[in-house]
């Protein structure tokens, strides 16, 4: 797809994208574990929610904008922790900052960014989350959450999925190296990991007393990702975790799950109003967005598609696909006559029966 063709949705700019990006590049983002069912299903489930379409209701001005855990976003679309901007573009994550300040919504910015977490706050003005694991290290994550708070970040995104390394075979076929993010300390600074258990720093022997920890250690609002069942939701809870994001990490951790979409109504039940329930998984549409809000969920997150953007025009490409998204947002919101983000409730869709 050349320039002047520009990518109207984002199936388009993943397209454009991996024209661009080296093949281990793409694999690497496109990629999941295992089969990649699970990848697939987070998209393809959203077709089993279809929308109830209302007529003769004020939409002429639509407002699309919401809080999350007390901020204010101008979209329920937020951009989700993904380490390593600077393999889709050289202005890595400060691209990526200055297109959701310009947007006015949240960028969470992962463990493994490609630049570091205090130079990165002042890059714009806008709303960052930062993103860690239940690290073996309790002074490393003590480390972070003083940083990030002096630095001006205002929520902490705890991935919880990501305890023990998955297998993704295209990266095993492209013998790909994963670059260590650099607010890690420098080699040798961390207890040595035992041979054969790669990943993050996450603790594999981490339990909810780790969470309870972490929510004690900063005044920062908590958000537990990688839920997806009730009995975890109810967990997290019980553990102090402000907001939950239900997410099986994209499809890239534990193949054969159900899709985010499938287990959002099981959360937002456990939840019971005491935490904000968040998804991410599969979003690619406007009506995606909506429907996992009318089955309860505050807002979303962009993961893959940021990339993209990033890969086809940097902050730009970044600002368009959060435009495409708020676009397709608006025309679903008004065709199914909810002006509003809070109007927007169960009776907007219904489960699709089997064609």
């Amino acid at each position: 797809m050349s320039m002047n063709q520009r990518p109207i949705n984002l199936f388009e700019f993943e397209a454009a994208a991996k024209e661009r990006l080296p093949k281990e590049e793409y694999d690497y983002i496109a990629g999941g574990a295992t089969d990649e069912l699970s990848v697939d299903r987070n998209r393809r489930a959203f077709e089993s929610w279809t929308l109830r379409p209302r007529v003769l209701r004020d939409v002429s001005a639509l407002d699309l904008s919401t809080t999350v855990l007390g901020t204010k976003v101008s979209l329920p679309v937020l951009i989700a922790p993904c380490g390593g901007h600077k393999k889709a573009h050289p202005d890595g994550e400060f691209a990526t900052y200055r297109a959701a300040a310009a947007r006015r919504t949240i960028f969470t910015v992962s463990a493994n960014s490609s630049i570091g977490f205090e130079e990165l706050a002042k890059a714009a003005n806008g709303h960052l989350w930062v993103q860690l694991y239940p690290f073996r290290d309790r002074e490393m994550i003590k480390d972070w959450l003083r940083r990030a708070k002096a630095a001006g970040y205002k929520a902490v995104c705890v991935t919880l999925d990501s305890q023990w390394p998955p297998k993704r075979e295209r990266n095993i076929r492209n013998n790909y190296k994963n670059v260590r993010g650099v607010n890690f300390p420098k080699a040798g600074a961390e207890t040595p990991r035992p041979a054969g258990r790669a990943g993050e720093g996450s603790d594999p022997a981490a339990t909810w007393k780790d969470l309870e920890w972490i929510k004690s250690a900063t005044d920062l609002p908590i958000i537990a990702k990688g839920i997806m069942t009730g009995e975890d939701v109810e967990l997290c809870a019980e553990a102090g975790a402000d907001a939950v994001i239900v997410s099986n990490h994209g499809g890239r951790h534990l193949d054969n799950t159900l899709a985010t979409i499938e287990v959002l109504s099981e959360a937002v039940a456990a939840a019971k109003g005491r935490l904000e329930i968040l998804l991410d998984g599969g979003v690619r549409r406007g009506a995606d967005v909506v429907k996992a809000i009318a089955l309860g969920a505050k807002a979303v997150f962009i993961g893959r598609p940021l990339f993209w953007g990033l890969a086809v025009d940097g902050e730009q490409g970044v600002i368009r696909v959060l435009d495409i998204l708020r676009e397709e947002i608006e025309i679903t919101m008004a065709k199914c006559g909810r002006p509003t983000i809070a109007s927007i409730d169960s009776t907007t869709v219904v489960k699709a029966p089997r064609l």
